[in-house]
């Protein structure tokens, strides 16, 4: 069954989704996308969802078939100064701008939106698994993001993140623990179960 494929008919909307907001490392990264009112294509979903290989054979069908896409990223830098949560509007803000056509109205994934551009919005909790277009943009950013990982890994190979992406899991904290953090690492962040005991034990020392 193929998602919704707009919101309001024959109005340009652009999906936004970010991914990577629960990473211990890396940028935080999003994608907006703007489909063709009458696409429709059962394959197309939330790309937690979806396998890896799934999600890379839908890569070109989407910006294939899309009308606008484009991809917006947040540094660590920016996510330790900002937090992550404006650090992934801003994400979204910048594929939003990276758009070759201007959208008339956005679905943003998720129910908060703020930002300075000057379009209409529509939150949709749950959003990538109801409307296309913001699936779609779900996928072209995990892929996106995954890939920078791997990439990443090969400089960095202690945390798996070719495996992991960055997220928490006990390959990627013994990492850390063993090795210490990196410059992708997000400072602002728990990094280790037992860094929030330390932290309280030397405010008290």
């Amino acid at each position: 069954m193929s998602l919704l494929p707009y919101l309001e008919a024959n109005r340009i909307e652009a999906g936004c989704d970010e991914v990577g907001r629960g990473c211990l490392a890396g940028p935080v990264v999003a994608a907006a996308v703007i489909l063709p009112f009458s696409y429709q294509n059962p394959w197309i979903n939330d790309s937690k969802k979806l396998g890896k290989t799934q999600r890379e054979n839908l890569i070109e069908e989407i910006k294939g078939n899309a009308m606008a896409w484009a991809i917006g990223e947040a540094s660590v830098e920016e996510i330790d100064r900002i937090n992550i949560l404006n650090a992934s509007f801003l994400a979204m803000k910048r594929a939003i701008l990276k758009l070759e056509m201007k959208p008339e109205h956005l679905l943003i994934d998720g129910n908060r939106w703020r930002s300075d551009l000057d379009f209409s919005h529509t939150c949709v909790i749950k959003g990538d698994g109801k409307i296309a277009s913001i699936a779609a943009a779900s996928i072209l950013a995990k892929v996106y993001r995954d890939e920078l990982m791997e990439k990443l890994a090969l400089d960095f190979p202690h945390f798996a993140w070719e495996r992991n992406a960055g997220y928490p899991t006990k390959a990627h904290r013994e990492g850390i623990e063993k090795f210490g953090s990196t410059i992708w690492h997000r400072k602002s962040f728990q990094l280790l179960p037992r860094q929030l005991e330390l932290e309280l034990n030397q405010k008290s020392s």
